[in-house]
């Protein structure tokens, strides 16, 4: 669905120079060039129909850049940009705005509301812009309040509503179009904690139903963890490590991503089949299986109450086998024993 290749943003009054003045044995992290800054640097990747992909870093990482680079709200420097076969860094004016209006959506941190207008109007603005007469509209707006729970506050205006409310007003606008794609900019960042969470969980559901193609802005691990089929750590404007939650959690490959990880609820991330042991000799799996899915969280509880490790299934077919002693083992990151990594608690089982 969207695949980007060495894509380079740079701010200042002549980025092409800046660009062309980098070397390609220059060390990716001390690159710079007199009264420019260097915002994304050289990254590629790929993002699968139907994939929710998460890109965090911190303030000033690079990401909230990147995303609107994809959509050319901010033009990229150099790269390669292509969304469904198309490049849109070679899209003409008219191509650029299709793109933008009926194939990627985009929802902001602060909402973008018309305050002028009712949310019924609101929801509907992307379809008057697409020249969808009034009636078929509307009718498209009204479901697109009701998936997102706002029904009965179609004629409220923004200001009557609260921020998670207004939040879900800015979603059911960016669904009503029907985008094959969904760009969030850290949509949910000033949002209450509870409001927060309660709108992650919105997406969740909307995402089991709809299945669309994303990718999901944040500087909150646990969010992206949450909602990420597969997380970007974005440092200095670079990708320092891609992969999929459990990969992050289990093998973080700098110390910028250990710092993340370390206070990951690792019970809620990590599956059996993320922490399986082979099947041991003459082993015969029992009747106490479950499922590689199945989060340590649901394995506790098992394991405590017998002695005898569970046989771990993929796609039906038994792949391993978990006990206590790796679970423990799962459950306690590097640090997480006050220091002692030496500890050894293999005789747990």
């Amino acid at each position: 669905m969207l695949a980007c290749t060495d894509v380079w943003k740079i701010f200042g009054p002549a980025p092409e120079k800046a660009y062309a003045a980098i070397a390609p044995e220059d060390q990716a992290d001390k690159l710079s060039y007199p009264d420019h800054v260097i915002a994304v640097r050289g990254v590629s990747f790929e993002v699968n129909k139907g994939e929710t992909f998460v890109v965090m870093g911190l303030s000033g990482s690079g990401k909230s850049t990147l995303v609107r680079c994809l959509t050319r709200l901010a033009e990229p420097t150099a790269g390669e940009i292509v969304i469904e076969g198309q490049d849109v860094r070679r899209m003409n004016d008219e191509a650029l705005r299709n793109l933008r209006r009926r194939k990627v959506s985009m929802v902001f941190q602060n909402f973008g509301l018309l305050p002028h207008r009712r949310v019924l109007d609101n929801v509907a603005y992307g379809l008057e812009v697409c020249g969808v007469d009034k009636r078929a509209r509307n009718d498209r707006a009204m479901q697109m309040i009701e998936l997102v729970g706002l029904k009965g506050w179609e004629t409220k205006f923004p200001r009557q509503l609260s921020g998670g409310m207004q939040q879900r007003v800015g979603l059911a606008r960016a669904l009503a179009v029907d985008p094959d794609i969904l760009l969030f900019d850290e949509p949910f960042s000033a949002l209450d904690p509870l409001i927060r969470r309660e709108m992650q969980d919105e997406l969740l559901r909307l995402q089991s139903t709809l299945h669309k193609t994303s990718v999901f802005i944040t500087h909150d691990f646990s969010e992206a963890l949450k909602l990420g089929d597969r997380i970007a750590i974005m440092k200095d404007g670079q990708f320092v490590q891609v992969g999929a939650p459990q990969e992050l959690v289990l093998a973080p490959k700098t110390g910028y991503v250990r710092a993340f990880v370390q206070d990951a609820p690792r019970a809620k991330v990590l599956t059996a089949g993320a922490i399986l042991s082979p099947m041991p000799p003459g082993f015969s799996p029992n009747g106490r299986v479950v499922h590689a899915e199945v989060h340590l969280e649901a394995l506790v509880p098992l394991l405590a109450a017998h002695d005898a490790p569970l046989t771990v299934l993929r796609d039906g077919a038994p792949v391993g086998v978990v006990d206590r002693a790796s679970v423990l083992r799962a459950l306690v990151s590097e640090d997480g024993m006050g220091g002692m990594k030496d500890v050894s608690i293999a005789k747990a089982s």
